[in-house]
This record gives structure tokens, sequence and C-alpha cells, in this order.
């Protein structure tokens, strides 16, 4: 009998997963197996970069590929290290970037309401210690975890960047149900986020932490707190750019919207006799009029869905056609209709803020890289 074919989002999911064990396999265990193998052979000591976590109660692909490699070194019988490190931050690092983002937001949900375990650590932490490392003395593979001076919860860690960014007033955190969690990192993990998906979920779930005194013997010093981890230098920067990353994608929603509205309303939720009476009063001919409303409907459908599929740079003459249009209609308006500038319920103002918006999106897909 043969088998009903997998709904194409699982089917896409499961692809996904394999690919990433597949990448997780080869990348984590396989080539620095071979590393390590012709480092024996020439005597040369590896700092092998690992993860917290990567240990006995390991359960994720990340976790276990992680520990696979850290136990191929160990049965070497070499001379090494095994760095195993937290969650680290750093200036224009993807989790940094991300964690950023959460912590200016004004509320946020979060698994079990952000009170799970975590132990982050600085990236010039990590790379002070990997010098101290490299004249460490040692027999055998030894392993150090690169962690925070102390566990704290994710919602504390969110408040720890929202200060360093110089964000006012506190954020509302609002317990997420995991059901809710688990389907928004499915959604994400389908779409090929690596950040989040139902490994980062899981490994979230159970803790980030570990005694930090090796850690601190190797520095020399405690290391550093969450509440430093923004430079006073950097603040400014970025959080402009967290705001910014967090807004813009509203922006191009909420203007998609305006577009696909308008050209619903177009087709026909409004009534289209009042719709060709408003051309009429316009200027337009009658004989052109419908062949003009539904002209300028197909446009308003394609603008809402090219402001949706559109990113980068070729974005940059959407938003120009976009700005080119409105200031059209208005054009028209003002010279034929001009009493709509008076309407109490402001039509035409209206047009002002998302001429603002376009300028904003254009400048944002001006940039020549991130």
């Amino acid at each position: 009998m043969p088998s009903t074919p997998l709904p194409a989002p699982i089917r896409q999911r499961r692809q996904l997963q394999a690919a990433a064990i597949e990448d997780y396999e080869r990348v984590h265990v396989q080539a620095p197996a071979a590393l390590f193998a012709a480092a024996r052979r020439r005597g040369i000591r590896v700092i092998q970069f690992s993860a917290l976590g990567a240990d006995s109660g390991a359960r994720t692909d990340f976790h276990l590929s992680k520990r696979a490699a850290d136990d191929v070194l160990r049965e070497a019988g070499m001379p090494a290290f095994i760095v195993q490190p937290s969650l680290v931050y750093g200036k224009d690092g993807a989790s940094a970037r991300l964690f950023d983002r959460l912590a200016v937001l004004p509320a946020l949900a979060l698994p079990d309401g952000g009170t799970q375990a975590i132990q982050p650590v600085h990236v010039d932490d990590v790379v002070d210690g990997i010098v101290a490392l490299l004249d460490a003395p040692t027999r055998g593979t030894r392993t150090v975890a690169f962690c925070g001076p102390r566990p704290i919860m994710l919602r504390d860690y969110l408040a720890a960047l929202r200060t360093g960014l110089g964000m006012a007033g506190s954020q509302w955190i609002v317990a997420m149900p995991r059901a809710a969690a688990r389907a928004a990192v499915w959604l994400a993990g389908a779409s090929g986020s690596r950040l989040f998906n139902r490994d980062s979920l899981a490994m979230l779930a159970r803790g980030n932490t570990a005694d930090p005194a090796a850690f601190a013997r190797l520095l020399g010093r405690a290391p550093m707190p969450p509440r430093d981890f923004v430079r006073r230098e950097d603040r400014a920067g970025a959080r402009a750019l967290a705001i910014s990353q967090n807004i813009t994608p509203v922006l191009r929603l909420s203007l998609a919207l305006v577009w696909l509205w308008t050209a619903a309303v177009s087709f026909g939720l409004y009534p289209v006799h009042d719709s060709l009476a408003l051309l009429l009063q316009a200027g337009m001919p009658a004989a052109l009029a419908p062949a003009a409303l539904y002209g300028a409907a197909s446009l308003d459908l394609a603008f809402g869905i090219l402001t949706l599929a559109w990113r980068g740079r070729r974005a940059r003459l959407l938003w120009l056609a976009q700005a080119c249009l409105v200031l059209v209609y208005m054009l028209i308006i003002t010279i034929q209709l001009p009493e709509h500038w008076l309407h109490p319920f402001g039509p035409i103002t209206k047009n002002l803020p998302i001429l603002a918006v376009l300028g904003l999106l254009y400048l944002h897909d001006s940039r020549t890289g991130d």
C-alpha cells in the first residue's frame, strides 16, 4: 500500500533538519578529527572550540556533535585544551545583535517568562582566555568552561543589556506558554533559521551555566559581567541598530498592508460606482474611468506583494516608484479636489508619514552591506 506523501512544510522541515545534522557531522566532527590527527603527528598543541553543554547531558544535535569531537580529542591522549564557551556576546555578532534587538523592545514574550539560567561571556574575555591557554601547561586533555562570573536568568540578561544600551524604563516580560514557544520555533526552523529552532529552545530550557573559577584563574581576574558588555562608545550605534532592525520589518509589513488593503477596496470592497464617481470628479473621462480604477488597483496589489518580497538594493526602485505614485495622487487631488485637504479624517495629510516611511526604507536599503 503506497504511503501518504508528507505535507510540504513537514517535508521541508525534515530536509532542513537532515541537512543541519549532516553539516554538524562534517564541520563539528569529521573536520576537527582530521585536524587533531594532523596536529598529533606534528606535535602541535590543539585548542578545540566546543560549547558549554557538550557533556554527558547533551541531547541536541549541536551539543552531541560538539561532544563527539571533544571525545575524539580526549581519546587521542595528546596535550590539548577543550574550550567550552557559554553564550558569547561580541560587537556585531549574530547572537549579540539578536539579544540587543530583544533588549530594546518595551514588551517581550519569553518561554517560561525568561527564567532560564544562562551565564553569558564577552568575546574579549574569550580571546584573552585563548591567549592565556597558548602558554598554559597541560598534560593530557583539559576542559575549561568559558563563562560569565555568575548564572543569571535570561530576563535579567536582557535587562542588563537594556541598561547598557541606554534604554529608559524597564521591559515588560510576558510568560509564553511552552506550546506557543514550540510552535514559534517550529515555524522559524522551517524557514531555515539557525538561531530560532527546536535545538535552541531545548538548550535554553536545559540552562547554560558552569563554575567560572577555572576561567577566572586563567584570566587572572573575574570575567566581565553582562552590565559591562556594551561599551560606552558603542552604545549609541548598537542601540540605533537594534531599534532599526526591529522597526524596519514592522514598517515594511504595515506599508504592504496599506497597498494590499487599498487594492482590495478598489477592487470592490468599496462600492465601485462610488469609486468611479470620485474619478469623474477628479477629471477622469468616463470612458477611461473603469480602466483607471482597476489599473490603479492592480498597481496597488503589485506594490503590496513586492513590498513583502523584495529586499536589498533593488527594493530602492520600489520605494521610489511608490513615492512617485503617492506624490502624483496628491498632486491630482490638490488640483482637482483641493477640498480633501480639509477633510476631518485627513486622507491626504496621512500620505506625509507614508512618504517619510518610504524615505527611511530607501535609506535602509541603500547600505553597501551589513
